[in-house]
């Protein structure tokens, strides 16, 4: 069996503002060694369900996160960014039994986590098909694409709630509830359980019921914090202008909505 796992922070329980997730300040080294943490228990779940192939990549930040020596040794991890069109999920491809994500966090926009965003903190929202679209939908649709199932989510409560919009057969594990600019959470100690023991469910039930349906078109819209970021960005193909911070982009090819997303953000 072979599982991919793609790790953030601002999903990870406790975690509440950007100091504490930032490489340097102070609070950043307690939260990334939750993050580890986490992403280990997934891990730790993943392997006592059987034999295991495991893939995670670091995709907060710098991507330079996570301490490898304290996940299982038949984990591989990816550090850094490759550039490439699959961002959060590089290296992901059709030769994955299935995709978990742990310590994803609410969409741009979205009220239910203090760090909400989705993909950086210069927009308003992303919508794809008139729904706000969060990390965890952009990178479940490239799962989508090539027939990967996403069998598993951890983060805040508000996403783990629209996760299951996309499909109900998604084990999800809400480690805290974003309340203002605030945040209610679970022990870090229960979290690391529950997250063990929906990793181990989720590779043990049928996971193909987990696979998500892709829109067969996509009309994808941003709206940016700065005018002059909508400006640039409609000068790429395709692109129209709604308004002074607004911009559409319409495809059938989720690969095009990537690459033009990978240039406008």
């Amino acid at each position: 069996m072979k599982v991919f796992i793609s790790a953030d922070i601002e999903g990870v329980t406790g975690c509440t503002v950007w100091d504490e997730t930032e490489k340097g300040k102070d609070l950043y080294d307690s939260f990334v060694k939750q993050m580890t943490f986490e992403v280990k228990a997934a891990c730790d779940g993943i392997n006592e369900a059987g034999l295991a192939e495991i893939t995670v990549k670091d995709a907060h930040d710098s991507g330079r996160n996570i301490d490898h020596n304290l996940l299982p040794k038949n984990t591989k991890l990816i550090r850094g960014w490759d550039g490439g069109l699959y961002s959060m999920v590089q290296g992901l491809d059709e030769s994955y039994d299935c995709l978990m994500f742990i310590g994803y966090h609410s969409a741009a926009s979205r009220n239910t986590n203090p760090l909400s965003h989705t993909m950086n903190t210069v927009l308003d929202y992303i919508k794809i098909n008139g729904k706000i679209a969060s990390e965890f939908t952009i990178h479940s649709y490239i799962a989508a694409s090539l027939g990967v199932p996403v069998v598993m989510l951890t983060g805040d409560k508000g996403l783990c709630d629209d996760a299951l919009d996309l499909n109900d057969n998604i084990n999800t594990v809400a480690v805290k509830e974003g309340i203002g600019n605030s945040t209610l959470n679970i022990h870090p100690s229960l979290a690391l359980d529950l997250i063990k023991r929906a990793a181990k469910n989720a590779v043990e039930q049928d996971m193909l019921k987990c696979l998500i349906e892709l829109p067969h078109d996509f009309n994808l819209e941003i709206k940016y914090r700065n005018h002059k970021d909508a400006y640039r960005a409609s000068y790429y193909p395709g692109v129209e202008k709604l308004d002074s911070n607004r911009i559409i982009y319409r495809s059938k090819d989720y690969m095009e909505v990537l690459r033009m997303m990978s240039f406008t953000l």
